[in-house]
């Protein structure tokens, strides 16, 4: 997996809306006195969804200001986490876990298709700025390899078909249905429970 890509286009200034002021003062709140700075991580997450899904190198700055902490403590926190997007990405946004389960399931597959119908490297919008993707660490969702992230959907159980149809729907500007892709609840085994099955409300 390569490294976080910081853009070279960078906004000379970033503000919060009036709803991300309200919304980045109650987190703050949520903090006891002298342990505000904590709220960084949620701070940055406002800032990233205010701008298009990604976090300029000013709002980092502002973001010092506003928790009145070192610029260089934020810089840090955004660019450990790969939650962070520190250059624009697509519209819809495709995030590959390929950490063990993923990767034994197929998931270098789905890499594949991504660079065949996005784009042929990651962090490269698509040529019709729709698209963009990348390889990231676990999802959490290892019963269901190998999945994706779309924004701020899970997709899981695919395969290469099926990934190819759901890019195809977000071409055509369309959200498609989250969720296994082979009809499992949750994440239930594939083949039903085993056990616990003959006890009501199990």
């Amino acid at each position: 997996m390569s490294l976080k890509k910081i853009s070279k286009d960078q906004p000379k200034k970033f503000e919060f809306n009036e709803r991300n002021i309200e919304l980045a003062k109650k987190m703050i709140n949520n903090y006891p006195e002298g342990k505000q700075q904590s709220a960084v991580m949620s701070l940055l997450y406002l800032a990233q969804r205010q701008n298009n899904n990604w976090i300029p190198l000013a709002a980092m700055k502002y973001i010092a200001k506003f928790l009145n902490m070192p610029y260089i403590k934020v810089y840090e926190v955004a660019t450990f986490y790969s939650m962070y997007n520190l250059s624009p990405v697509g519209k819809f946004f495709y995030q590959v876990c390929t950490t063990t389960p993923c990767m034994l399931r197929g998931a270098y597959k789905l890499v594949d298709v991504c660079k065949k119908k996005i784009s042929n490297k990651e962090n490269e919008i698509s040529s019709d700025g729709n698209s963009s993707w990348m390889e990231v660490e676990c999802l959490g969702a290892c019963i269901n390899a190998p999945m994706i992230q779309i924004n701020d959907e899970y997709y899981e159980d695919l395969d290469e078909k099926k990934l190819e149809n759901i890019i195809e729907q977000t071409m055509k500007g369309k959200k498609p249905k989250p969720g296994s892709y082979r009809g499992r609840v949750n994440s239930e085994p594939e083949n039903n429970r085993t056990t616990l099955v003959g006890i009501k409300n199990a």
